[in-house]
């Protein structure tokens, strides 16, 4: 009869430019002691980050498979990843797309009985112990020389474990805390025995720059009216109930169109310019970084061209297909359409003073108001998170769209929109609640383009 076992498969791959020189590590770990049983570790030449994971995996696998060939089905392995792509994959909650991974996960799967092996999300943070073995192949690959066992300090570099504990895999996005989020403000309200003050940081008057970047400039509906008044959710530090993973929308301006530059007024009623060589780069890198994350799981883009084609370039390195959603177009500039703010003021300076002045006044020749924007901007809002709840959705869309959903998502005034900066593909981010509430997580994160 076999021993029934359990393990823990810690796993991870690395490419240095993905595709790049590429190698895996994982460790095959005890879950009673913490101590390593087995390590990995493999320069496996160019390769994708995704392709370098996936082989981790593998190996992690055999090595458990190999240390007890007589547990048979009873073995049980619990595995450890900071790459949601290939959690998600192998717990079969996303579809394999790409025809490089197919392969791969086929024969992960094929190693051990499906019944036999988890799956399990964990930060980057704790996967340091395969992370290392990762980097010690590349630097061996980088030497002309495999990785060797004997060599490696990875496991006196990993942080010291007690026992593991091998929970059902998480759910929902990683890095989602809203179980433990509701707990501490329960915690903290019954500490404090009151809610938080209010209105700790009041915003001064609103101040519009003498010369703002016309996709920059944006005043959306005054605040206590609009879509963001009805139905307000409770704010506060008072006690909440496990609300579960939110929708988690990953907010990516457009790359740059030969219009950015020169900030010119490029909206939805003008010529629907093409990306440009550098807004191409600029979505490559894009691409590059959100794949990384690994948290993505769907990709919802506005309608325009720049937009599609900064979507389509993620779409090719996730496997993924892009939603259309007219919601997130950016807004109607009318006559201004294709002119820098100063040729504006110039022959529209009664016109753009009045626009500047309220969110009720739409730019000249019929364009949108950013009252109307901001209706628009809400509704297709409150669909993406219905539609995607407990999901992490990246939206491809523009300045307006995106500046707005974040002034949404922390009850702001109008005028915060002009205290806000938002470059050509940087990345921001806001959480969406069961009961309402919103977490804004990230603003115009540009490091990926750097």
């Amino acid at each position: 009869m076999s021993v029934a076992r359990q393990v823990v498969v810690e796993a991870d791959g690395g490419s240095r430019g993905n595709p790049g020189p590429a190698g895996y590590g994982a460790v095959v770990i005890d879950p009673a002691t913490g101590e390593p049983l087995a390590e990995a570790a493999e320069y496996i030449g160019v390769a994708t980050n995704n392709v370098a994971e996936y082989r981790g995996l593998i190996a992690g696998l055999e090595a458990a498979k190999a240390l007890f060939p007589d547990a048979g089905d009873a073995l049980r392995v619990h595995v450890r990843m900071d790459s949601k792509l290939v959690v998600e994959q192998m717990s079969g909650r996303w579809k394999i797309k790409h025809p490089d991974m197919k392969p791969l996960a086929a024969r992960a799967a094929a190693i051990l009985p499906p019944s036999s092996v988890t799956y399990e999300w964990i930060p980057r943070a704790q996967n340091k112990h395969a992370d290392r073995l990762a980097n010690e192949a590349m630097d061996a690959g980088r030497d002309g020389r495999q990785w060797e066992a004997s060599a490696s300090t990875a496991a006196l570099d990993a942080p010291a474990r007690g026992t593991v504990n091998t929970p059902p895999p998480v759910q929902g996005p990683p890095g989602d805390q809203a179980a433990g989020a509701a707990k501490a403000r329960a915690a903290l309200a019954a500490a404090r025995g009151a809610a938080a003050p209010e209105g700790l940081f009041p915003l001064p008057e609103a101040a519009v720059p003498e010369a703002a970047a016309p996709e920059t400039a944006a005043v959306p509906e005054a605040a206590g009216s609009g879509p963001e008044a009805a139905g307000a959710p409770q704010t506060g530090w008072g006690a909440a109930p496990d609300l579960g993973a939110p929708a988690t929308l990953v907010l990516l301006r457009h790359g740059e169109t030969a219009l950015t530059p020169e900030k010119r007024f490029s909206g939805s009623g003008g010529t629907d310019p093409e990306l440009s060589a550098t807004g191409r780069g600029q979505a490559e890198r894009a691409a590059e970084h959100v794949a990384a994350l690994g948290t993505v799981q769907d990709i919802v883009s506005s309608p325009l061209r720049r937009c599609r084609e900064t979507a389509a370039a993620v779409a090719a390195r996730l496997g993924l297909d892009v939603r259309i959603d007219e919601g997130l177009r950016e807004t109607d500039f009318g006559a201004w359409e294709g002119l820098t703010f100063t040729e504006v003021r110039e022959r529209y300076g009664d016109d753009l003073t009045a626009w500047l002045a309220s969110p009720d006044t739409a730019p000249t020749g019929g364009g949108e108001s950013f009252a109307e924007v901001t209706e628009r901007v809400a509704a297709a809002r409150d669909r993406i998170v219905a539609r995607y709840a407990g999901r992490t959705v990246l939206l491809v869309t523009h300045v307006t769209p995106i500046k707005t959903l974040v002034r949404l998502a922390l009850g702001a005034p109008p005028e915060s929109l002009f205290r806000m900066e938002l470059s050509a593909a940087s990345i921001s981010t806001v959480a969406y609640y069961g009961d309402g509430n919103a977490s804004v997580r990230l603003l115009n994160d540009t490091s990926h383009l750097r």
